[in-house]
């Protein structure tokens, strides 16, 4: 009776054979796979970062490369014309081409430069610095290149501001954050001038296929529906352009590690992104360009008509690409999910 528990003479506990609960869970907390737990909270906070955007020099050399190819064949369209009237028509219609070049250019060139900042350090301020810089850079070459190769009048002045003003704008958009969509707008976009220039070889053909005849009225529906088929298919090409190179950077991301991979919002604003750089172009031309289109649309009551069609025209087709390319991306990545695993019993 005296050995019950809680007696006066109760035996007392082993002190040497007691257990301490907290020291396993020290011994537990400072053992390797603490370090392990350590480490991937640390890859979990660097999951954070965007993905960071795949072959920024050799995408910034082509998109290069097609601002001099454009401003090339502008200078031999205006150099071939026999009358200063000839001349300023041209101008008139190869400015969009030179502008949107530019603000692709701009952009690629300003994600080049600006990547490796993004991968040193996380102050935005200095990698949107060094991309505009980028930017500018290109601008004042292409301008300094219209000025030493064309005509030294006010249509060269407006090209060459035009053209500057566009590189620069472009990289301000690379300075922004994710370096990835970025990359993929701005490859879509590149993908897709390139084919509206080799588009160019179909609409004859194209003509000819929608019933273009003798008649003012087939004329006019046959060239509604030839440009209703380049936007689509331009569209197709921006959202599938955009789709690959995030896809790229996706399984670049999970390779390397350290870097969150890009979702489905993303992959919406790379397929749209061609389409609004089109409406940013045409914003830029209707600004900066604007002396250089009044002065092509008071030629002639005809190129008025045409100057309106074809900034028409280009809105309708900037649209065409901004929906059609955001829908090819989204639902090609939507294809990429597997399905929900059932639930357990």
């Amino acid at each position: 009776m005296s050995n019950e528990p809680g007696g006066p003479t109760a035996a007392q506990p082993d002190q040497s054979d007691a257990v301490d609960p907290g020291a396993d869970d020290r011994s537990k907390a400072t053992g390797p796979d603490a370090d392990d737990q350590s480490g991937a909270a640390g890859n979990h906070l660097d999951a954070g970062r965007p993905a960071p955007a795949p072959a920024t020099t050799a995408l910034a050399l082509l998109a290069t490369g097609w601002l001099a190819a454009m401003l090339w064949s502008t200078r031999e369209a205006i150099s071939s014309a026999t009358a200063g009237v000839t001349a300023v028509s041209l101008s008139a219609f190869a400015l969009p081409g030179v502008i949107s070049a530019a603000l692709v250019a701009g952009a690629a060139v300003g994600l080049a430069a600006g990547e490796p900042v993004a991968r040193r350090t996380e102050r935005v301020t200095l990698r949107f610095a060094v991309a505009i810089g980028a930017g500018l850079l290109i601008g004042l070459l292409a301008a300094l290149a219209i000025d030493l190769s064309y005509a030294g009048d006010v249509t060269t002045r407006t090209i060459a501001g035009t053209t500057a003003a566009a590189a620069v704008i472009g990289g301000a958009l690379a300075g922004a954050r994710n370096g990835a969509v970025v990359g993929a707008v701005a490859a879509a976009a590149l993908g897709t001038l390139i084919f509206v220039v080799a588009f160019s070889v179909a609409r004859d053909p194209l003509f000819n296929l929608f019933g273009a005849g003798d008649s003012q009225q087939s004329l006019v529906n046959a060239a509604s529906w030839v440009s209703r088929t380049e936007s689509l298919l331009a569209g197709l090409i921006a959202g599938g352009l955009a789709f690959g190179y995030l896809t790229w950077a996706r399984r670049r991301a999970v390779r390397d590690g350290g870097a969150a991979e890009p979702r489905w919002p993303a992959y919406l604003v790379a397929g749209a992104g061609p389409g609004l750089l089109l409406l940013l172009s045409e914003v830029i031309i209707r600004i900066g360009g604007r002396s250089l289109i009044d002065l092509a649309a008071a030629l002639s009551e005809a190129d008025a008509v045409a100057q309106t069609s074809l900034g028409t025209s280009r809105v309708d087709n900037a649209i065409w690409v901004l929906f059609v390319g955001a829908l090819t991306a989204v639902v090609s990545f939507g294809r990429t999910l597997g399905a929900p695993a059932d639930d357990e019993a």
